[in-house]
This record gives C-alpha cells, sequence and structure tokens, in this order.
C-alpha cells in the first residue's frame, strides 16, 4: 500500500484546503451555544467525533474484515441511521487506503492526518450522503497530499468516485502560482454542473477546517474566512446545505467580527440564564393541535449567532422571543395547511408575516409554511411548519437528494461506487464526463441553457443543475482571466435571492433578485439579446432598466434583425447578472466607435422639415348632426376618426362636440342626463389627421415610419421628434390621407414597423369647452 507523502501537508490544523434559509436556526459554535446553555434540536444520541480518541485509533491499524475499524465505527453508524441496508464494505476499504496513504503525516494540531477525512465523511453521514459520497469524502486528499493516483482510485472504488475526489482535488500552485486558488474554485464548480456532490464533499472539507483554524496564524484564519464568507457560505445557502451554512457563517463571524461575536454571545448567555418564553408559546400549540386531533412534534429551534445578530442589528433590540422560532414538523403536506389553519384560527396571527415556500418553494429546494403569532406579552413567535421530509431537504438541501443520478430517478437509491446507479438512465454522467483535471484534458460538457429556452426550464427544474449553476458555468467560459473570474464570482454569489418571471408565451427564467429586463433578455436570447429593443411587463410597457420582481411576465421585444442592433453602454447601469455584463462589454469592445443605439439618438434628434401642407379639409367638416348651422367640434380627449362610432353632445354657443361613443367622458356625460344630439360621418373625402407614434430608438428609423406611410398613399403635413427618453422615441405626424377611412390600416403599417410598439391619435390642441 502507498504511504509516503507527496508533498508537505500545509493544512493541518484546519488550512489544508481540498480542491437562508429561515430553517437552520441554532447550532453555530456548539461550545459558544453550550456555554450559552441554549437548548438544542433533538438529535440521535451520538457524540461528537474525539480526534484524539480516532487519532490513536488511527495508529494502531485497522480491524479485520468481519467489522468496520475503530476509527471509522462513528462513521458507519452515522450512515446506516439514515441507510440501514447500506454496505460499508466500500468505506471500509476506503478507510484502509486512507489511512495507509495519510499514515505519518499530521495536522499542525497535532492530531494523525486521516483524523481531518474521518471528520468531513462523518459530517456528510450525518447529513444523511450516500456511500459514494462517503467514500469520495474518506479519500478527497489522498491524490494531492499522497503518492496515490486518480487512476488507482478509479480502478479500486469506480469512476464515480474518482470523479468526485478529482473535482475537490487543488491545482498546484507551483504550475498556477497566484492563480491556483480561483483556478481551482472554477475547476470544482466545473465539476459541481456535473455531479452536485463534488461541492458538498468541499463545504464539509471547508467545515472541519474552519473548525480547527485556531491553531493557524490570525492572517490565515482571517484569508480563509473572508473566501469562506465570499464563495463558500453562499454556495452553502444555493444548495440548500443549511446545516453546513449556519455553522460556517458563525465561525466566520467568530474569526472576522471578534467583538460583535462576543457581544452576541454575551446576549444569547443572558437570555438563556432564565426560562426560555418560547417555551410557553410551543405549549399553548402543542395543545391547540392535540384539540384538533392533528398529531405534530413542535420542537424549539434556537437561531444561530449570526442570525440572532442579524435581528439586534434589524431591530435595534431584543425581545425575549427573537432568540428562536418554533418548528412544527407532521407528516403530509395538507397536514401543514390544516395546522396553519388551526393556528390562524384559535391564537393571534400575524398575517402580514406569512409566506408559503411549499407552493412556491425557493430555489435552493426549501420548502416550508411561515407564520407569526402574537404572544399576550406582546411579543412575536414566529413558527415554521413543514414535513419531515421537507425538513430534511432544508437542512442538507442536495445532499438529501441521496445519489440524484440512480437509475429510474430514485434519489435515495445507493450508488456502488462503481457507477452502477446510472447504468441505463441515459442521463449525464459524471463519469462520463472528462473535467478540466481528467487524463485528457478536455473541458467539462457544454453548458446548455443559453438561448434556449426549453433548456433552461429543464435545468431550473432539475435539482441536479439548477438555474444559477448553469448560468454560472456559462458566463465563467467567457472569463479566462483568473483574478477576474475571482471577482465576478463574488460579485454574482453576493446576489443570494432568486426570482421566477414568466415569459409571455410560456416557461420560467430563474433570476437573482434585483435583475432588469436587460438581465431577463440575456437569460433567454444569449447574445441575440444585443437587438433587444425593449419589453413589456405585466401586460404593460416597460423600459429595460425596469427591475423585475418575483412572479413577473415579461415579454421581450426584439428587432428582426440581430445583427444590426446593439446593446447600449447604459445597459451595464441595469444588469445584475455576469452572463448579460460579460455579453454587453464584449460587444461595446468589438465596436468602439458610435454603438447604434448612440447612432439612433443623434439621427431622432435632428430637426425634421415641414412639408408643404395640401389642400384639406378637417375631420369635423366630415360630421353630419341633427342640429342645424351646429359649429361641429371633435372631442380632444377621444379624437374620433371615422369609422369610429360616435355620441354628440350639445354645448353651449350652438356647439356641438363629437365623442367616440366607448369614451368614458361621453359615457358620463349620458349617464348624467346630458342631451345628445343624432351624429354620424358623412362624406369623408380627404382630411387631415394627427398621429403620435412610439418607438424605441433605432437608425433609419424615421425614414422606414415615413416609408411606411406614404406606402399607404399618406402624405406627411409635418412631422417632430421628442428627445429620447428612457421609454424610447415619441414621433408626432400631421398627416393628409386621401380618404378618412384608410386610417386604421394606416395606424396598423406604422405599427408594423420594427422598433415601434404603439401608434396613437393624438389629443387635440384645442380647448374641448369643459366638455
Amino acid at each position: 500500500m502507498l504511504r509516503a507523502p507527496r508533498r508537505p501537508v500545509d493544512a493541518a490544523g484546519g488550512a489544508h484546503e481540498c480542491g437562508g434559509n429561515e430553517s437552520s436556526d441554532a447550532r453555530g459554535p456548539p461550545e459558544a451555544l453550550q456555554a450559552a446553555g441554549a437548548a438544542q434540536p433533538r438529535k440521535r444520541a451520538r457524540h461528537r467525533i474525539d480526534l484524539r480518541r480516532l487519532g490513536r485509533a488511527a495508529l494502531l491499524g485497522h480491524a479485520g474484515r468481519d467489522r468496520a475499524p475503530d476509527a471509522i465505527a462513528h462513521v458507519v453508524d452515522a450512515h446506516r441511521a439514515h441507510h440501514p441496508d447500506a454496505d460499508v464494505d466500500t468505506l471500509r476499504r476506503a478507510y484502509v487506503l486512507a489511512e495507509s496513504s495519510h499514515r505519518g503525516q499530521m495536522r499542525k494540531s497535532g492530531e494523525p492526518y486521516i483524523t481531518h477525512p474521518l471528520a468531513v465523511t462523518l459530517i456528510l453521514a450525518e447529513l444523511g450522503a450516500e456511500t459514494t459520497t462517503l467514500t469520495a469524502a474518506l479519500l478527497h486528499d489522498t491524490v494531492e497530499d499522497t503518492d496515490v493516483t486518480l487512476d488507482q482510485v478509479r480502478a479500486g472504488f469506480g469512476s464515480e468516485v474518482g470523479y468526485l475526489v478529482d473535482g475537490v482535488t487543488k491545482l498546484e500552485k507551483v504550475d498556477y502560482g497566484a492563480a491556483a486558488e480561483p483556478e481551482t474554485f472554477r475547476k470544482m464548480l466545473l465539476a459541481t454542473g456535473n455531479d452536485v456532490r463534488v461541492m458538498s464533499i468541499k463545504l464539509a472539507d471547508r467545515l472541519h477546517n474552519v473548525r480547527t483554524l485556531g491553531v493557524m496564524r490570525r492572517e490565515k484564519q482571517v484569508r480563509i474566512a473572508k473566501v469562506t464568507r465570499d464563495v463558500l457560505i453562499p454556495l452553502a445557502e444555493r444548495l440548500g446545505v443549511q446545516t453546513l451554512k449556519t455553522e460556517l457563517e458563525d465561525r466566520v463571524f467568530a474569526i472576522l467580527h471578534p467583538e460583535e461575536y462576543e457581544e452576541t454571545r454575551r446576549l444569547i448567555v443572558d437570555h438563556f440564564a432564565s426560562p426560555d418564553p418560547l417555551a410557553a408559546v410551543a405549549e399553548r400549540v402543542r395543545e391547540v393541535l392535540r384539540e384538533a386531533d392533528l398529531t405534530a412534534d413542535v420542537q424549539l429551534r434556537p437561531r444561530h449567532f449570526v442570525s440572532v445578530h442579524r435581528v439586534h442589528r434589524k431591530r435595534g433590540r431584543l425581545g425575549d422571543t427573537d432568540f428562536g422560532r418554533l418548528l412544527v414538523l407532521v407528516g403530509e403536506t395538507a397536514d401543514c395547511y390544516a395546522v396553519l389553519g388551526e393556528l390562524h384560527t384559535c391564537l393571534t396571527p400575524v398575517v402580514a408575516e406569512f409566506k408559503d415556500f411549499i407552493a412556491v418553494p425557493k430555489f435552493n429546494l426549501y420548502q416550508s409554511l411561515h407564520t407569526a403569532l402574537a404572544t399576550s406579552e406582546g411579543g412575536i413567535a414566529e413558527v415554521l411548519i413543514r414535513t419531515r421530509q421537507m425538513h430534511r431537504v432544508a437542512e442538507a438541501g442536495v445532499v438529501a437528494l441521496g445519489n440524484p443520478y440512480a437509475a429510474g430517478g430514485d434519489q435515495g437509491r445507493e450508488g456502488t461506487g462503481r457507477g452502477a446507479a446510472n447504468r441505463g438512465t441515459g442521463e449525464r454522467r459524471p463519469q462520463d464526463v472528462p473535467g478540466p483535471g481528467s487524463p485528457d484534458g478536455t473541458a467539462a460538457e457544454a453548458v446548455p441553457g443559453a438561448g434556449d429556452p426549453d433548456a433552461a426550464d429543464a435545468e431550473r427544474a432539475d435539482p441536479t443543475r439548477p438555474g444559477w449553476l448553469s448560468r454560472l458555468l456559462q458566463w465563467q467560459s467567457a472569463v479566462p482571466d483568473s483574478e477576474l473570474f475571482w471577482s465576478v464570482l463574488r460579485e454574482d454569489l453576493a446576489h443570494n435571492r432568486e426570482i421566477t418571471v414568466f415569459r409571455e408565451g410560456g416557461g420560467a427564467l430563474g433570476l437573482p433578485a434585483g435583475a432588469s429586463c436587460v438581465d431577463a433578455a440575456y437569460a433567454q436570447y444569449g447574445e441575440d439579446a444585443h437587438a433587444c429593443m425593449g419589453a413589456v411587463v405585466n401586460g404593460r410597457l416597460a423600459p429595460l432598466s425596469t427591475v423585475l420582481e418575483d412572479g413577473d411576465t415579461v415579454q421581450l421585444l426584439m428587432g428582426q434583425d440581430a445583427a444590426g442592433g446593439g446593446p447600449s453602454p447604459d445597459w451595464l447601469d441595469h444588469v445584475r447578472t455576469p452572463a448579460a455584463g460579460l455579453a454587453i462589454r464584449r460587444w461595446l469592445t468589438a465596436h468602439p466607435a458610435n454603438t447604434p443605439a448612440e447612432d439612433a439618438r443623434r439621427e431622432e434628434t435632428l430637426p425634421r422639415p415641414t412639408l408643404p401642407a395640401p389642400a384639406a379639409r378637417t375631420l369635423a367638416a366630415s360630421v353630419t348632426v341633427d342640429q342645424p348651422g351646429a359649429t361641429v367640434r371633435l372631442a380632444g380627449c377621444c379624437t374620433p376618426v371615422p369609422p369610429d362610432a360616435v355620441t354628440a353632445f350639445a354645448v353651449r354657443g350652438n356647439a356641438v362636440t363629437v365623442h367616440r361613443s366607448e369614451c368614458p367622458r361621453a359615457v358620463r356625460m349620458a349617464a348624467a342626463g346630458r342631451r345628445t344630439v343624432g351624429a354620424d360621418w358623412g362624406d369623408t373625402g380627404d382630411c387631415r389627421v394627427t398621429l403620435r407614434a412610439a418607438s424605441f430608438g433605432r437608425p433609419h428609423l424615421l425614414a422606414d415610419l415615413t416609408e411606411a406611410i406614404a406606402g399607404e398613399g399618406v402624405a406627411v403635413i409635418s412631422a417632430t421628434v421628442e428627445p429620447p427618453s428612457e421609454h424610447g422615441v415619441r414621433h408626432t405626424y400631421t398627416l393628409h390621407l386621401p380618404d378618412a377611412t384608410r386610417l386604421p390600416g394606416l395606424m396598423r403599417a406604422m405599427r408594423d414597423v420594427p422598433g415601434v410598439y404603439d401608434v396613437s391619435r393624438a389629443r387635440s390642441s384645442a380647448p374641448a369647452s369643459g366638455v
């Protein structure tokens, strides 16, 4: 068996690196919560792993084939608690290889190095990870830190385990220099795109290293804590692994903000020095549910340190019920709503606090009902209601999926470590996709979804390839520079909330909160979005800068010639997704001169000559009314034209004002009993009319509109163009029609001009005499 370390292990004591939901509350640094006297959630009676005892067991060697080695017994117990029928022979063999290959290596804490992969594996076993993941966790440092090769791992444990180990193996600093860390994360994210279990192992690895950072120099602690805060914690949140995320948050909080951490710890200690008032609320909830004959488990869930700190900063003070929440666990989804109904009926709900994440799950798989109850002392008790399966997913996220690539979509089925879980599925198989570190040196598979709405929807529905991950993999390929990639990655992960918007023709887009119509355009069309000219949000025209809200419906208005359009530099002020920003910058860099949008602005603001006015009569002269000698005026509020149905009203001075019959003002006047006058269109003949066209700026738009008008046999009397604004460009035309009945066809022809989104009749500039 190979034993000699390939290179010195700098990671001892936790520095070694291998390549919010409201659900997770208490736990933070365990020793701190124990000092605070915080009530702990119910857990199986299993003590935290003792590194010194495991170290001694590791040095004594492994047990016989009839039972697991003593050092791995904790892992086996935790694994079988979730998977009673698991075959642990693979774990036994993986431990023997890991222990023998790491033998002689020590962590800076003084423990044998094997205690690190053991601790990482135990973390994942307690979350419910399946055998393949645990096998890879035991071996995750062998290729990086010993003479064991990736080929040996594949030969002994299968290509799936080999892929996971390769995914978390660091790139060498000797080869990549300062780019080693960002390129390692890039490699890891590419591997995660094909198998989310890669990131599960990385998160558990980082958690154990952060737990043991105390032996490191202060500056190294801070560096690792910052990377954890900026990259690993957001990834844990997005993958739904709240148990790991909350402890990582608390430990990073303690390192980066020691004074605020100590203040928060003191608040928690002081609070739990006396009985928790939430206990009385919990008992009242149990009583209500018993009386309703609803079987439920009601638990107290203390908030973790960072959660308490956030509430304190938000409210300026902490009430007695702000240190925890109530968690109600039931068997079926219908029971969640039954519990909610009973609580809202029998107790006093705070309706504004209700949220339904069961009907509309969060983007990281989280499902739960959130509500709040007013207490008799004037406090507010927050309540989370979910099924036990929802709770497992809320705590463990993608880890709770078991083997997400199992045959037949059975996400709970055990993998064998040799790729059998994927036989016959026809799905993406990690072992068949060479990653960045694979022997042939090829990149991971192409990322679907860019410019393919159906693929994007499929990814969003697939928990093994969530939408945010596909978007990340898409934009990273356009950033060869390591430093820029590292910067953009941190910025992208800082947007830790996601929204769903719906496309006009069906389907959905997942976007980060704060995304604009520009982001939606690039998410849907890729680089074809360069030709986007506007958007309709929830049925109303909206500028591309519009910030979208969860549930909005978006229709993107595209130019007919994608090659002829181009984005405006102003779009960069409104983008939130790196893919959109990078695409816009690439286009602007490739077109450093005048962009089409800028050309359009100049063209649209040029003064336009007024053409000679042919003799024409006004439309008012074409109306015949049943009031001889009356002066006929067309109402400015609705500007009637043939063949509109019209209604006329008599006004002072022997005048008659003509409205469209459906004009709201005409309807109100008729209802009020105003005297009407019979009116109809007579021989309309030629006439003069004013139309207003609203459009998005683009080159040659005015010429195209003029051509469309001329094509209808209509002459332009005058044309004015208002200065471009965020809503586009507004044109006003005074036109001479040889026949008023041509007006509807003319307006349709103008609307068909690319870039024009509305054509309407202009209001009369003459006063309407109050009518």
